[in-house]
């Protein structure tokens, strides 16, 4: 079970997981957000790579608000320095919410494995993408579902959580992953063209750069 947005970490988590051997069910939410184009790279990247299905759910978070993602709020530009402020775009609990769907996928599939793309090195600083949050959540499911109390809990897999932006890329790129498909950016126009400001769109090209590649969705302006 590989949950996959359309972005440029859970297309590489895709391919990984693919790489390892496993059979691959991609599972993409709906929920809320205010643009498209991530759904519609979701189902590129999906339907490129071959999993054996690609279901797609709406939870609608909109109600809940508090994100710049699913609320009428300004997409911030990239932050010039760190900072431990939690930003805008963080949407409460989405990865908690996104496992949970996850995980009773898994169990009706009988599938042992979750892979998620949660990175926490290049990353925005939400506190659902750190390694606390991965291992509180891999307990959580072995006392959660029918099948853990049976014997044989799920395992939630996060290959890119120590790695950084670069170094995904590079992976990827190893791994046949077609960048060109995917959308990273916060606030991409209808058309799916990125904005080239916000931190994701920043990430994402200085992750090419350093990996000394080109995007080929393009940077800047460029979809992606």
């Amino acid at each position: 079970m590989v949950l996959l947005s359309g972005g440029l970490d859970s297309a590489t988590v895709l391919a990984i997981a693919n790489a390892e051997g496993y059979e691959t069910y991609a599972l993409t939410v709906r929920y809320g957000q205010r643009h498209d184009a991530e759904l519609h790279a979701a189902r590129a990247v999906a339907h490129t790579t071959g999993v054996a299905r690609h279901l797609e759910i709406d939870v609608d978070l909109r109600a809940i608000g508090g994100s710049a993602l699913t609320e009428d709020i300004a997409v911030p530009e990239a932050r010039v320095e760190s900072s431990d402020d939690i930003p805008i775009t963080y949407v409460p609990a989405r990865n908690t919410i996104l496992l949970s769907l996850a995980l009773a996928w898994a169990e009706v599939l009988d599938a042992g494995h979750i892979f998620i793309g949660v990175n926490a090195v290049d990353f925005s600083g939400y506190p659902d993408c750190r390694p606390a949050f991965i291992e509180a959540f891999e307990r959580l499911g072995a006392v959660a579902t029918r099948a853990a109390v049976e014997g044989t809990p799920v395992r939630v897999h996060a290959p890119l959580l120590e790695l950084t932006k670069a170094e995904i890329i590079r992976r990827g790129r190893e791994l046949g992953v077609d960048y060109g498909l995917t959308s990273s950016c916060y606030d991409p126009t209808p058309e799916g063209t990125a904005c080239g400001r916000c931190e994701a769109c920043e990430l994402r090209r200085r992750g090419f750069e350093i990996a000394g590649m080109n995007d080929p969705a393009g940077s800047g302006s460029g979809r992606h």
